[in-house]
């Protein structure tokens, strides 16, 4: 554009003009831009002029089909910044001046920081606050919303207790239906189209109620410091994508999700060599496709960074000892003592190859020494293993100092409620036992007895058949005398047996070998 100096001009017998600015009305700062002035048929003379300028841009001839002009900056600049209009000429006169249009240029200062309170996470129909700040001296911020249905507010910087001014802007119900992403700007409200770098984009997470995945990490959730980090999040249901979220953060991570052989889908967040801003409470989030809707949180998962020494607070390495020895049995009592000369809030019990949280306690001080004991009651074979300990300050509490030397626990031999235990639970077997084997003998019983009941006595018996002669003879001589002598005593066995009438009592005959013997005599 060539600046000229301005002449008197009689405007607005013509209509208005339209103005724009391409790519947008706001330039990065060193970016190029082009006005475009359109207006009437047959136009021969466009006029750029900007408002407070006694500069002119003048364009003599207008472009094919001679309706419309451009103005070009090839590196927008904080001068370029501001409020433009333009108007043409043809045979019959000159046109009116068109609308305004506000040039702005961003990067003149540096970017404000966009945040949403509580969390960029909301639970489907839920509101949020955005925050956009703190800044030094800026008293006025532009938050904009990206995307189909874009849409801006200028909003007053609210002064802090500390000097620096934000602007909070409410925001929801916050449905699923469309993305939710946010961009912020700061400037000076006398010199409103010069504005700061663009905040971070901020998006905001829809939160449904489908499956919840997991979270969790090989490492363990205590990380030394430089160690590389990977988080991983899985489920059963078929996500297509997870998002990672941390605690106070900002940033959502996504990645597409993988299928691992146990058709789990699975995605892999590596964090890289950890440092003292990887500590802190994870969250991760399935999704399906395109939607904006997510799934209900993972549980939480707590990582611990062991090894950082913030302004060097944590460099003393705290010990652990144990009373009343490392070797305890099982069902006893046992104490670990975790100590530290340096101050200490926090101290936190860990037990090699855990996938549980580190035990936690509040230190005590003790003539000087900060201290925690951590019983173990009863002691069960589980405890046995190796412990290290570590101290913390409530200013971090997810970065910890160096491990104290490990302390191995053994847990062996029985106490003597386990030896009543397994006495009473061997009584309990035995009796069964023996139970179970009068039970049955008398069940035998029964059987013998129905047995004798329904076999015919000797008495009711003729001779029986013997396969030999002298056999036979001799059979029936017994036979005789038996006969003989049971007129003598048959009547005393009757009468004895008459005598009793229990059907469970039972006669017993007694044969007298001598009056048989005379009989056969």
């Amino acid at each position: 554009m060539a600046p000229v100096l301005p002449t008197l001009l009689c405007l607005g017998t013509l209509p208005k003009p339209i103005i724009w600015a391409e790519p947008g009305s706001v330039v990065p700062w060193g970016s190029p831009v082009t006005i475009w002035c359109r207006g009437t048929l047959g136009a021969q003379e466009f006029h750029l002029d900007k408002e407070g300028s006694l500069i002119l841009w003048v364009r003599q001839n207008s472009l094919e089909p001679r309706d419309k002009a451009r103005f070009s900056i090839l590196h927008m600049g904080q001068d370029h910044a501001g409020s433009y209009r333009c108007y043409h000429s043809t045979r019959t006169g000159w046109s009116e001046r068109s609308d305004p249009l506000q040039l702005v240029v961003t990067g003149s200062y540096s970017k404000p920081s966009l945040s949403a309170l509580p969390s960029p996470v909301v639970m489907s129909g839920g509101n949020v606050t955005l925050q956009c700040g703190p800044s030094q001296g800026f008293n006025r911020f532009l938050l904009t919303k990206e995307g189909e249905d874009k849409s801006s507010w200028t909003l007053d910087g609210e002064q802090r207790t500390d000097g620096q001014t934000q602007a909070l802007l409410p925001v929801g119900p916050v449905t699923p239906g469309h993305r939710w992403m946010f961009k912020c700007y700061s400037f000076y409200r006398h010199n409103p189209r010069v504005w700061s770098a663009p905040s971070d984009p901020l998006e905001l997470l829809v939160s449904g109620q489908s499956g919840k995945p997991s979270l969790l990490t090989p490492q363990g959730p205590v990380i030394t410091s430089g160690q590389n980090l990977t988080l991983q999040c899985r489920s059963d249901v078929s996500y297509t994508r997870f998002a990672l979220s941390k605690e106070g953060g900002q940033d959502l991570p996504q990645r597409p999700a993988q299928r691992s052989q146990g058709r789990l889908a699975q995605a892999d967040f590596p964090l890289g060599p950890v440092g003292t801003v990887h500590g802190g409470r994870y969250i991760c989030y399935g999704g399906h496709g395109l939607s904006s809707e997510w799934s209900a949180p993972s549980e939480p998962l707590e990582l611990l960074v062991a090894g950082e020494e913030p302004a060097g607070r944590l460099r003393d390495r705290p010990s652990l000892s144990v009373r009343p020895g490392p070797s305890v049995a099982l069902g006893e009592t046992v104490t670990l003592l975790c100590q530290s000369g340096e101050r200490t809030d926090t101290f936190l019990l860990f037990k090699e190859g855990a996938a549980h949280r580190p035990l936690r306690l509040r230190s005590q001080d003790q003539d000087g020494r900060y201290q925690a004991e951590f019983s173990l009651s009863p002691v069960t074979s589980a405890h046995g293993g190796t412990y290290r300990c570590y101290r913390s300050l409530s200013t971090d509490p997810y970065l910890l100092s160096q491990p104290s030397e490990p302390l191995a626990l053994v847990v062996s031999g029985l106490t003597w409620y386990l030896s009543v235990l397994i006495g009473v639970s061997v009584t309990f077997v035995l009796l069964l036992l023996v139970l179970l084997f009068l039970f049955l003998h008398h069940r035998g019983q029964d059987r013998r007895r129905k047995s004798r009941a329904a076999d015919p006595g000797p008495e009711d018996r003729g001779p029986q058949s013997s396969s030999s002669p002298g056999a036979d003879a001799q059979d029936q001589a017994i036979y005789a005398a038996v006969s003989d002598a049971h007129s003598e005593v048959g009547l005393q066995l009757d009468h004895r047996a008459a005598t009793s009438e229990a059907p469970q009592d039972v006669t017993y005959a007694h044969l007298n070998h001598s009056t048989i013997k005379r009989g056969m005599a």
